[in-house]
Protein backbone atom coordinates (compact mmCIF):
# COMPACT_ATOMS: atom_id res chain seq x y z
CA UNK A 1 0.00 0.00 0.00
CA UNK A 2 2.66 2.28 1.02
CA UNK A 3 4.74 1.75 -1.88
CA UNK A 4 1.96 2.70 -4.32
CA UNK A 5 1.00 5.71 -2.20
CA UNK A 6 4.52 6.85 -2.66
CA UNK A 7 4.40 6.08 -6.41
CA UNK A 8 1.21 7.73 -7.30
CA UNK A 9 2.20 10.76 -5.32
CA UNK A 10 5.25 10.62 -7.40
CA UNK A 11 3.65 10.38 -10.54
CA UNK A 12 1.34 13.66 -9.34
CA UNK A 13 4.14 15.75 -8.65
CA UNK A 14 6.21 14.85 -12.00
CA UNK A 15 2.53 15.53 -13.73
CA UNK A 16 2.52 19.14 -12.07
CA UNK A 17 6.62 19.41 -12.95
CA UNK A 18 5.86 18.82 -16.56
CA UNK A 19 4.40 22.54 -17.17
CA UNK A 20 6.39 25.15 -18.54
CA UNK A 21 9.37 25.98 -16.21
CA UNK A 22 8.11 29.86 -15.86
CA UNK A 23 4.86 28.93 -14.86
CA UNK A 24 3.98 29.26 -10.81
CA UNK A 25 4.14 25.92 -9.35
CA UNK A 26 2.40 26.26 -6.44
CA UNK A 27 -0.21 28.49 -7.84
CA UNK A 28 -1.92 26.06 -10.00
CA UNK A 29 -2.50 24.00 -6.75
CA UNK A 30 -5.57 23.96 -4.47
CA UNK A 31 -6.09 21.16 -1.37
CA UNK A 32 -9.10 20.27 -0.40
CA UNK A 33 -10.07 18.24 3.05
CA UNK A 34 -13.49 17.03 4.54
CA UNK A 35 -15.51 14.01 4.70
CA UNK A 36 -16.09 11.29 2.28
CA UNK A 37 -19.36 8.67 2.35
CA UNK A 38 -17.93 5.15 1.12
CA UNK A 39 -21.44 3.91 -0.31
CA UNK A 40 -21.00 0.55 -1.67
CA UNK A 41 -23.35 -0.72 -4.33
CA UNK A 42 -22.35 -4.18 -4.35
CA UNK A 43 -22.94 -7.52 -5.58
CA UNK A 44 -21.02 -11.12 -5.49
CA UNK A 45 -21.03 -13.94 -7.65
CA UNK A 46 -21.85 -16.80 -7.28
CA UNK A 47 -22.29 -15.65 -3.23
CA UNK A 48 -24.03 -12.20 -2.61
CA UNK A 49 -22.47 -10.04 0.05
CA UNK A 50 -23.38 -6.98 1.73
CA UNK A 51 -21.00 -4.26 2.17
CA UNK A 52 -21.67 -1.79 5.12
CA UNK A 53 -21.44 2.16 4.49
CA UNK A 54 -19.06 4.41 5.61
CA UNK A 55 -18.16 7.94 6.41
CA UNK A 56 -14.72 8.88 6.57
CA UNK A 57 -11.95 11.52 6.52
CA UNK A 58 -10.48 12.07 3.06
CA UNK A 59 -8.10 14.68 1.49
CA UNK A 60 -7.94 15.95 -2.27
CA UNK A 61 -4.84 17.61 -4.17
CA UNK A 62 -5.62 19.13 -7.13
CA UNK A 63 -3.38 21.03 -10.53
CA UNK A 64 -4.70 22.88 -12.73
CA UNK A 65 -3.03 22.96 -16.21
CA UNK A 66 -5.66 25.81 -16.96
CA UNK A 67 -8.46 27.58 -16.17
CA UNK A 68 -10.86 24.41 -17.39
CA UNK A 69 -8.11 21.19 -17.00
CA UNK A 70 -7.40 20.00 -13.84
CA UNK A 71 -5.88 16.62 -12.67
CA UNK A 72 -6.75 15.42 -9.64
CA UNK A 73 -6.19 12.77 -6.45
CA UNK A 74 -8.59 11.65 -4.27
CA UNK A 75 -7.48 9.47 -1.02
CA UNK A 76 -9.10 8.20 1.52
CA UNK A 77 -9.07 5.09 3.99
CA UNK A 78 -12.39 3.19 4.92
CA UNK A 79 -12.99 0.09 7.27
CA UNK A 80 -16.07 -2.13 6.31
CA UNK A 81 -18.28 -4.35 7.83
CA UNK A 82 -18.99 -7.61 5.51
CA UNK A 83 -21.62 -10.32 5.30
CA UNK A 84 -22.40 -13.22 2.71
CA UNK A 85 -25.86 -14.96 2.16
CA UNK A 86 -28.01 -12.34 3.46
CA UNK A 87 -26.49 -11.81 6.50
CA UNK A 88 -26.14 -16.07 7.44
CA UNK A 89 -22.12 -15.69 7.33
CA UNK A 90 -19.91 -12.79 9.33
CA UNK A 91 -16.79 -12.54 7.33
CA UNK A 92 -15.79 -9.79 9.48
CA UNK A 93 -13.75 -6.43 8.14
CA UNK A 94 -11.64 -5.26 5.73
CA UNK A 95 -10.14 -1.99 5.35
CA UNK A 96 -8.83 -0.49 1.88
CA UNK A 97 -6.96 2.43 0.96
CA UNK A 98 -8.79 3.52 -2.52
CA UNK A 99 -6.82 6.81 -4.04
CA UNK A 100 -8.41 7.61 -7.51
CA UNK A 101 -6.88 9.89 -10.33
CA UNK A 102 -9.46 11.98 -12.00
CA UNK A 103 -9.04 14.67 -14.97
CA UNK A 104 -11.33 17.05 -15.02
CA UNK A 105 -13.21 19.97 -16.92
CA UNK A 106 -14.26 22.50 -14.73
CA UNK A 107 -16.97 26.26 -16.14
CA UNK A 108 -16.16 29.55 -14.95
CA UNK A 109 -18.87 31.36 -16.33
CA UNK A 110 -20.77 30.98 -12.94
CA UNK A 111 -19.20 33.64 -10.91
CA UNK A 112 -17.95 31.88 -7.57
CA UNK A 113 -19.71 28.81 -8.45
CA UNK A 114 -17.49 26.54 -10.65
CA UNK A 115 -19.20 23.32 -11.51
CA UNK A 116 -17.11 20.56 -13.38
CA UNK A 117 -17.15 16.64 -14.41
CA UNK A 118 -14.29 14.47 -14.39
CA UNK A 119 -13.14 11.30 -15.48
CA UNK A 120 -10.18 8.88 -14.44
CA UNK A 121 -8.83 5.62 -12.84
CA UNK A 122 -8.81 3.88 -9.38
CA UNK A 123 -6.62 1.92 -7.67
CA UNK A 124 -7.80 -0.12 -5.07
CA UNK A 125 -5.57 -2.06 -2.39
CA UNK A 126 -7.19 -4.23 0.44
CA UNK A 127 -5.60 -4.90 3.97
CA UNK A 128 -6.05 -5.69 7.63
CA UNK A 129 -8.65 -8.35 6.70
CA UNK A 130 -10.22 -8.97 10.31
CA UNK A 131 -12.95 -12.16 9.50
CA UNK A 132 -14.02 -14.07 12.95
CA UNK A 133 -12.01 -17.02 14.77
CA UNK A 134 -11.58 -20.04 11.71
CA UNK A 135 -11.82 -18.06 8.83
CA UNK A 136 -9.63 -16.12 6.68
CA UNK A 137 -10.61 -13.99 3.75
CA UNK A 138 -8.35 -12.59 1.50
CA UNK A 139 -9.44 -9.75 -1.34
CA UNK A 140 -7.08 -9.16 -4.71
CA UNK A 141 -6.52 -5.22 -5.82
CA UNK A 142 -8.23 -3.90 -8.28
CA UNK A 143 -8.03 -1.27 -11.15
CA UNK A 144 -11.28 0.15 -12.59
CA UNK A 145 -12.60 3.15 -14.08
CA UNK A 146 -13.83 6.48 -12.05
CA UNK A 147 -16.75 8.88 -13.26
CA UNK A 148 -16.48 12.40 -11.62
CA UNK A 149 -19.40 15.46 -10.77
CA UNK A 150 -19.48 18.21 -8.33
CA UNK A 151 -18.78 21.91 -7.81
CA UNK A 152 -16.41 24.48 -6.12
CA UNK A 153 -18.27 27.26 -4.20
CA UNK A 154 -14.92 30.29 -4.03
CA UNK A 155 -15.88 32.35 -0.49
CA UNK A 156 -12.45 34.10 -2.37
CA UNK A 157 -9.47 34.35 -4.05
CA UNK A 158 -8.14 31.58 -1.86
CA UNK A 159 -10.78 29.33 -0.03
CA UNK A 160 -13.78 27.45 -1.23
CA UNK A 161 -16.39 24.72 -0.23
CA UNK A 162 -16.48 21.66 -2.04
CA UNK A 163 -19.44 18.78 -2.81
CA UNK A 164 -18.43 15.76 -5.29
CA UNK A 165 -19.74 12.79 -6.22
CA UNK A 166 -17.48 10.03 -7.79
CA UNK A 167 -18.91 6.27 -9.17
CA UNK A 168 -15.77 4.09 -8.69
CA UNK A 169 -15.84 0.35 -10.32
CA UNK A 170 -13.99 -1.75 -7.66
CA UNK A 171 -13.70 -5.45 -8.23
CA UNK A 172 -12.24 -8.23 -6.31
CA UNK A 173 -11.84 -11.73 -6.12
CA UNK A 174 -12.62 -12.82 -2.41
CA UNK A 175 -10.93 -16.16 -1.14
CA UNK A 176 -12.67 -17.84 1.66
CA UNK A 177 -10.47 -20.81 3.78
CA UNK A 178 -11.04 -22.43 6.95
CA UNK A 179 -14.90 -23.47 8.17
CA UNK A 180 -16.07 -22.25 4.91
CA UNK A 181 -14.77 -22.61 2.14
CA UNK A 182 -14.98 -20.59 -1.61
CA UNK A 183 -14.33 -18.05 -4.03
CA UNK A 184 -16.35 -15.18 -5.05
CA UNK A 185 -16.13 -12.58 -7.62
CA UNK A 186 -17.38 -9.21 -5.65
CA UNK A 187 -18.37 -6.00 -7.41
CA UNK A 188 -18.07 -3.37 -4.58
CA UNK A 189 -18.79 -0.57 -7.07
CA UNK A 190 -18.96 2.69 -4.64
CA UNK A 191 -20.75 6.14 -5.02
CA UNK A 192 -17.99 8.49 -3.15
CA UNK A 193 -20.08 11.19 -1.73
CA UNK A 194 -17.64 14.09 -0.71
CA UNK A 195 -18.04 17.49 1.21
CA UNK A 196 -15.23 19.27 1.28
CA UNK A 197 -13.20 22.93 2.73
CA UNK A 198 -10.38 24.10 0.18
CA UNK A 199 -7.59 26.61 -0.35
CA UNK A 200 -6.25 27.76 -3.38
CA UNK A 201 -2.87 28.55 -3.63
Amino acid sequence: MMKFGAAAAAAFAALALATPANAGILDNFQIKVGVSGVLPDESGDPIPVDISDEWVPSAQIEYFFNDHVSAELLCCVATHDVTALNGTIDLGEVSHFPPTVTLKYRWTDFGAFEPYVGAGVNFTTFYDSNPPSGLDVEYDDSFGPALQIGADYRVDEHWFVNFDVRRIWINTDVTISGAVNATDEVDIDPWVVSTSIGYRF
